[in-house]
């Protein structure tokens, strides 16, 4: 899949912490927002796989930029989730889960109101909650609710007319005691209504109202020594409470508040917005300001919160922040709090600002590498008169000591930086002897016919480790696949590092100095490292074949394990009995030393 350089550096530059991700489109318009337990990891997976479903590529297809909320936990992740998807209801959020709409919470505009879920809004005077995007939430509040609210759940017209006829009769719902029956007149509706009222503060993310209700009908029904209902309300007040404990997102002792938060150094300063309603974030901005003067962070901060309040039409009382600031508004009351909550939400906005800070600091860093290798290859393709800027480079090299266990090694680099990963390297299937010259023929036609045959990318410019008689070879086995106008290639021959083209017996000489001359030795000394390490472990295993291989008894996997420990045949000759019987057991022990 390819990804732009853009999102590429967005990627790499992610939190591992927990989080909301926010994608945006070309013309920045938020398509989808998701959780993440881990930011870095969820948001690449996105991008590092094919998807089945059409509806995902499609969507990765317009993702033109990512923006990401950190925050403490996987629950606070799931609920700031629910809080944007109900604020911005992007496109893509519905299409990848199916073709309805998301469910609310319905309030019924009815005597006796019944509380369900409901994919539709009908404009009937009904109160809904919501959306809520993962329809199981729904149902563990629903569930929730009834067991704090015995609640009807018949679509029964309960008006007083018919329930003074008498004309309805108790159901099961009212024997296993989830309903009161208002529909024989057990329950008054003004007791209902009382219920129906608390449910809807606690849909509304104030539990704290809701418990100090339950706690004063608690005393009520102690003080009557009717310690039955009491407990029957303790029991409510704890799951009220165990369900409040659960996120610190939804605080139900803050509302409608703003907070900002800032972070600075030299040149830039950071700042982050969250805006609070009815308990729960509902809004994050970060914004990077570049510092004109000298300016103060408390200058800073006053001029970021007057456009904020501005552009997001702000009608808050009261702001928390970081950093002591003077109030200039009317009715607007700034504090920095010290404990508690409020201070939870300002840690919160801090820890925004400061990855906003440590994003931007990796960005520059990653795009001055980017001017520099940038600088560099153009400078390459000037001093050996490319047609194409080198990006992609492949570097050859032989490694044959004393005729033995010939093998060669190809390296990559990709603008100007070793790309370890597509490193290869080669045992010589069809040269007999010490021969460079075959070597290094057989290596370049096997690799390129190998990337033709494969459809493969071609580097702008092959290096190979030699002089004119390797260069040459190489050559051979280009013409033969037909890509000599294709790949440019030289080669460098070790003694005086001079630079040789094809046909041209004479070399050039680049400046010591030159950054061009500096990369190609790079690419030249990794080759050689890299095509030595491989030869060192051939002939390691072919020395361990000469005398261990040979005696009866010890098979291949323990020779392998036994270089793999000592290093090489004469370690493992010179090992103390005790160390090998450890290793291998006493027989093979045995076995080893009659050897010697």
């Amino acid at each position: 899949m390819e990804v732009s350089f853009e999102i590429k550096q967005q990627l790499q530059n992610l939190s591992t912490e927990p989080g909301v991700y926010q994608y945006y489109d070309n013309t920045d318009k938020i398509i989808y927002i998701g959780k993440a337990k881990n930011l870095k990891r969820r948001v690449s997976s996105y991008f590092q796989k094919t998807h089945e479903n059409g509806k995902t590529k499609v969507l990765v297809k317009k993702i033109a930029r990512i923006e990401v909320i950190v925050v403490d936990s996987e629950i606070d992740a799931l609920l700031l989730e629910n809080n944007l998807i109900k604020k911005y209801q992007p496109r893509y959020n519905i299409l990848l889960k199916d073709d309805k709409t998301y469910p609310w919470i319905c309030i019924k505009n009815e005597r006796f109101s019944r509380v369900f879920s409901s994919r539709k809004l009908i404009k009937d005077g009904s109160q809904y909650f919501g959306p809520y995007t993962n329809p199981q939430l729904v149902n563990t509040l629903l569930s929730f609710i009834r067991q704090l609210y015995p609640l009807r759940t018949c679509k029964l017209n309960l008006s007083e007319e018919n329930i003074t006829q008498k004309k309805f009769k108790v159901c099961l719902e009212f024997h296993i005691g989830n309903c009161k029956a208002p529909c024989v007149d057990l329950q008054s509706a003004q007791d209902y209504e009382q219920d129906i009222q608390q449910i809807k503060q606690l849909l509304k993310g104030n539990i704290r109202s809701v418990i100090q209700h339950f706690k004063g009908v608690m005393k009520t029904f102690s003080e009557q020594l009717d310690f039955e209902q009491a407990k029957e309300i303790k029991d409510k007040i704890d799951l009220l409470e165990n369900y409040q404990s659960k996120s610190s997102i939804v605080s139900p002792t803050i509302n409608n508040v703003d907070v900002y938060s800032i972070a600075s150094d030299k040149d830039y300063a950071y700042i982050n917005f969250l805006k609070v309603a009815n308990g729960s974030i509902i809004q994050s901005q970060s914004l990077e300001l570049k510092k004109k003067l000298e300016e103060s962070d408390e200058e800073i901060l006053i001029m970021a919160i007057t456009e904020l309040r501005q552009r997001f039409d702000s009608d808050s009382k009261e702001a928390y922040v970081n950093i002591e600031i003077d109030s200039y508004w009317h009715n607007y009351k700034v504090s920095v709090p010290k404990i508690g909550d409020k201070q939870k939400l300002v840690s919160l906005s801090f820890r925004n600002a400061k990855y906003l800070q440590k994003d931007r600091i990796k960005k520059n860093e990653d795009l001055r590498i980017k001017l520099d290798n940038t600088r560099v290859l153009e400078q390459m393709q000037h001093d050996l008169h490319l047609s194409r800027k080198p990006r992609y480079i492949e570097c050859f090299d032989n490694s044959n000591i004393q005729g033995t266990n010939p093998v060669a090694a190809c390296v990559v680099f990709r603008n100007a930086k070793p790309s370890k990963k597509e490193y290869r390297h080669y045992n010589i299937k069809t040269v007999v002897g010490p021969d460079d010259f075959a070597s290094m023929e057989e290596v370049v036609y096997r690799r390129y016919a190998r990337l033709l045959n494969e459809g493969a990318e071609l580097p702008q410019l092959i290096v190979i480790d030699g002089g004119k008689g390797q260069l040459s070879s190489a050559i051979k086995s280009l013409d033969k696949l037909n890509l000599s106008d294709t790949i440019a290639i030289i080669g460098i021959a070790k003694r005086l590092e001079e630079i040789y083209f094809p046909g041209d017996s004479i070399p050039i000489y680049l400046d010591k100095r030159s950054e061009s001359l500096k990369i190609i030795q790079q690419l030249r000394n990794e080759a050689h490292r890299f095509g030595i390490n491989h030869h060192r472990n051939r002939r390691s295993k072919a020395s361990l074949g000469t005398s261990l291989d040979k005696i009866s008894g010890i098979g291949p996997k323990t020779v392998e394990m036994l270089i793999g420990h000592f290093g090489s045949v004469k370690e493992v000759m010179e090992a103390p009995e005790k160390e090998l019987i450890e290793l291998v057991g006493k027989n093979k022990t045995a076995l080893i030393l009659n050897k010697q």
